[in-house]
């Protein structure tokens, strides 16, 4: 078990809760839709594959390569990105993140070519690069580690959300706009779905909050009393600069974890559309019904499984049996993929597991390195995890044209996910700080 060493937080237990139970409430639902929106701007294209394959001819290579190459941006500029974000500050550079990135991802009603294709595939990536271990970074200057897990899984709460909400958003506009103003049902779901991140931008700009002593919802004694929590943790994590959050074994341990998780975690947002096809649903707008259930189950879960990682303490094992029973749930949703109930049964405990254990996940490296370090080695971890997202693209592309169908893929990202949760129980224990609030609930 963990070393722990008691220290009584500055305010009582009561009104710390209360401070961070406000603090919640203030700035996650404006980074849970900014999630959403992001989230959607980056997976729409699996939705819009439906139908645009057709339209321009393009192979699944093709496809591959183009949803893969939003991975190459990003993996290009997201440590900039992320330290960038840590000198200029969340609200200013969030906002930045989302016009750009909205804009970019309206103009993919325009791609005629794969080089179009590929382009503003990229530059998307470019443009929303340091988003989420932007965000993740964020996070960790308000609440402590053992408040996180809570406080993480209701932001990543905007992915099966994004998902549930974007699948019968997408499955509608394709079905009802298709061919409207001489524009195919795909053109009209990228421009819908990307300009509010524009409009989100400047929400963000106006209404987050930089820093605790930004926080006028917050009395004088709960801001104190909140970073005296922070400065009492990070006397636990003695490395701060760039270069050692680029340079710890730890980081790269655990980047190689969040490798394994994103391969399977990609496998289910990019071709779930395609799996509930292939086995007899042709209505894109019964698809996007179908792709909503297992996200609306997993948006329940994961909150679930934060809450159990941050009350007992433990985030390895935890992790272990969400990556164990996703991989399970895929495996069991492409053996019976010809049967609409059964690969639907696999699909839902697939994506509710997988997507519950990343909360679970980004309470490790959180514990490992603050200040700087922190900024450039969430980024790294989160790098790593985009390196996994253009690989499997590409691999699931390939291997889906070269057999007709994608079992052996879907096989090879279920046994990903099992490496992901071995590799796991090899990250060491970290000393942590007990404080005498226990309550895990913001």
């Amino acid at each position: 078990m963990d070393t722990l060493t008691p220290i009584t937080g500055d305010l009582p237990d009561h009104a710390l809760h209360s401070a961070y139970r406000r603090t919640a409430w203030r700035i996650i639902p404006l980074l849970i839709v900014c999630y959403l929106v992001a989230y959607l701007d980056r997976v729409n294209v699996g939705f819009a594959k439906l139908q645009m394959l057709d339209d321009l001819k393009f192979s699944e290579a093709v496809y591959g390569l183009g949803a893969g190459m939003f991975f190459v941006g990003y993996l290009m500029f997201e440590i900039p990105s992320n330290i960038a974000l840590h000198r200029f500050g969340a609200r200013r550079w969030i906002a930045r993140i989302m016009v750009t990135w909205g804009l970019l991802s309206a103009a993919m009603m325009f791609i005629e070519t794969p080089a179009t294709f590929y382009l503003l595939r990229f530059l998307i990536g470019i443009a929303e690069a340091g988003f989420f271990p932007g965000i993740i970074f964020y996070l960790t200057t308000w609440f402590p580690s053992h408040r996180r897990g809570v406080i993480i899984s209701l932001f990543i709460a905007g992915l099966p959300i994004s998902s549930m909400l974007g699948s019968l958003i997408s499955g509608l506009i394709m079905h009802k706009l298709d061919g409207v103003a001489g524009y195919a049902g795909w053109q009209w779901l990228f421009v819908i779905e990307g300009l509010p991140a524009v409009a989100l931008g400047a929400a963000v700009f106006y209404l987050l909050c930089d820093r605790i002593d930004d926080a006028h919802w917050l009395s004088i004694e709960e801001k104190l009393g909140m970073r005296a929590a922070l400065d009492r943790e990070a006397l636990e994590k003695p490395r701060h600069s760039v270069r050692d959050g680029l340079s710890d074994p730890k980081i790269w341990l655990l980047g190689a974890v969040y490798f394994c998780l994103v391969l399977g975690l990609y496998v289910i947002s990019f071709w779930m559309p395609t799996i509930i096809r292939n086995s007899g649903v042709a209505e894109p707008w019964a698809i996007g019904v179908l792709t909503a259930i297992p996200y609306s189950i997993a948006t329940v879960s994961m909150v679930i499984v934060g809450r159990s990682s941050d009350l007992h303490r433990e985030y390895r094992w935890h992790l272990l049996i969400c990556a164990c029973i996703g991989a399970a749930g895929v495996v069991f949703g492409t053996l019976f993929g010809d049967s609409l109930l059964l690969s639907m049964v696999g699909l839902i405990i697939g994506t509710a597991a997988i997507i519950s254990g990343l909360p679970v996940f980004w309470g490790m490296p959180t514990m490992v390195v603050g200040g700087a370090a922190a900024a450039a080695g969430i980024a790294l971890i989160n790098s790593l995890g985009n390196v996994a997202g253009f690989f499997s693209t590409i691999v699931v592309g390939w291997l889906t044209q070269q057999t007709g169908n994608t079992h052996a893929a879907m096989y090879f990202m279920a046994g990903a996910l099992m490496v992901g949760g071995l590799l796991g129980l090899s990250v060491s224990h970290t000393r942590r700080v007990l404080v005498v609030d226990m309550k895990a609930v913001p």
